[in-house]
């Protein structure tokens, strides 16, 4: 197990013993851990060396050489002179040689299987060879693999399992589609709905799924239904009760209105358990509801850092945190007719900037129904024309009327010229006996 630093141990402290990156002996399942590290590594100039040097230490406690190779070319780059830096071709040597035999074994194994035409051993043969793609980073073979196990399934465990198994491949290469359509198969199980112990992985991993296609409505509505009074061990593999939280309560920050984050969000007994673990969130969120909207967009940015250091959340953290602040701004505007861009800037802007280009991106986008007045310096609301819209109204029922109208005039017409066929009785072998007298479109 590679050994963290001090600064890594901090930074992942909060995740001990609950799944993704933990330190020393407390390895959890699955392949997360190195992901983060080597996201990290990436991503973060004051942990970028520690994070890569710990990634190339897992990558050699494992039996991925492709992992391996990844360590090394990011810490070749950005730390030269480490020891970690030269490459270790002796034991890439010996790993591929490993890899190569028990990729043989297995494989002769399964053929034997298949030709003595037993379907559990075929199952199980297929399950083992993918585990063993799976752990030597040959993820599409091993995907392939998996795929198998499904002409040999007997039970439902069975189905479930083979699922599980093709969505940690997904998860992995980021197939967010395929992730989906697995829980998808998951939940069409009849019973799978009562298991309690399987609730917080589909919703969890629905919820990855959705966040990584950028459906940000959906992957809300699956997080916020999770429930952590089942064991964390279902899914620590995936993510910890603290990702939860987090995911949840910026994706709801970023699709809900406030009337929905205090019912589905502050007053959810279930997701309740899940902001605990991470109190900032359930802060930012109780100040959106009061109307703190400047606390609230100051909590988020404070911890923004550590949001693109997250291996699903990065890639949307700008969007996200742009539909919030947009949101904030909105809900500030409501109450008054005008407000000065001095106000404006005082509670949204950062330091030394207007906001009043974003301003304008989000009038144009039609996102704030407002314009500016330059020359007094305020953004004023557009007052609607009542009477503009009962004209629009009163035209758009008299449009749908006169539609109507050709409708029934054309079905008088074509009665009046005999072009009809009436219903018939149904016959023994199934057929419909039609007669004459029905209007067309009468029947379907």
């Amino acid at each position: 197990m590679a050994h963290l630093t001090p600064d890594l141990q901090n930074y992942f402290g909060h995740m001990r013993q609950q799944g993704g990156v933990v330190v020393e002996s407390e390895k959890p399942p699955g392949r997360t851990q190195f992901d983060r590290l080597l996201h990290i590594g990436r991503s973060s100039i004051p942990l970028c060396v520690d994070a890569l040097k710990a990634a190339v230490k897992e990558a050699k406690a494992g039996g991925d050489v492709s992992r391996y190779n990844e360590a090394w070319e990011n810490i070749r780059v950005a730390a030269p002179y480490e020891p970690e830096a030269i490459k270790d071709e002796e034991w890439i040597k010996r790993q591929n040689d490993i890899n190569k035999k028990e990729s043989t074994r297995l494989e002769s194994n399964l053929s034997g299987y298949k030709q003595n035409g037993i379907k559990e051993s075929i199952r199980m043969g297929n399950e083992d060879l993918g585990q063993h793609y799976e752990q030597i980073g040959k993820l599409r073979e091993a995907s392939d693999a998996y795929g198998r196990m499904r002409h040999e399934v007997s039970t439902t465990k069975h189905i479930m399992d083979c699922c599980q198994r093709l969505i940690s491949v997904a998860l992995q290469r980021r197939d967010w589609s395929s992730i989906i359509s697995n829980i998808a198969k998951i939940n069409s199980i009849q019973g799978v709905e009562d298991d309690r112990g399987m609730q917080p992985y589909i919703k969890i991993v629905s919820g990855i799924g959705y966040l990584g296609k950028g459906l940000f409505k959906e992957a809300a509505d699956n997080l916020l239904q999770a429930d952590l009074s089942a064991p964390a061990d279902t899914f620590n593999d995936i993510a910890t009760p603290n990702d939860v939280a987090i995911y949840g309560g910026l994706l709801a920050l970023a699709v809900m209105d406030r009337d929905r984050l205090q019912t589905r969000v502050l007053d959810n007994p279930q997701f309740r358990v899940f902001l605990e673990t991470e109190s900032h969130i359930r802060k930012a969120i109780t100040h959106f509801v009061s109307g703190r909207y400047s606390a609230c967009l100051s909590i988020l940015e404070s911890y923004k850092a550590d949001y693109l250091l997250d291996i699903y959340l990065s890639k949307h953290v700008e969007t996200i945190f742009s539909r919030i602040r947009q949101k904030c701004i909105t809900q500030y505007f409501v109450p008054f007719s005008c407000v000065t861009l001095d106000s404006l800037n005082e509670t949204f802007a950062h330091d030394g900037q207007s906001i009043e280009a974003e301003l304008v991106d989000m009038i144009r986008s039609g996102s704030l129904n407002a314009r500016i007045d330059s020359e007094s310096r305020l953004l004023v609301a557009v007052q609607s024309d009542p009477r503009l819209e009962m004209q629009y109204a009163a035209l758009k029922a008299a449009r749908k009327y006169g539609d109507e109208a050709k409708e029934r005039l054309r079905r008088i017409n074509l009665i009046a010229a005999g072009l009809e066929v009436k219903a018939g009785k149904q016959q023994p072998g199934g057929e419909i006996a039609w007669a004459e007298g029905a209007p067309l479109g009468a029947v379907s």
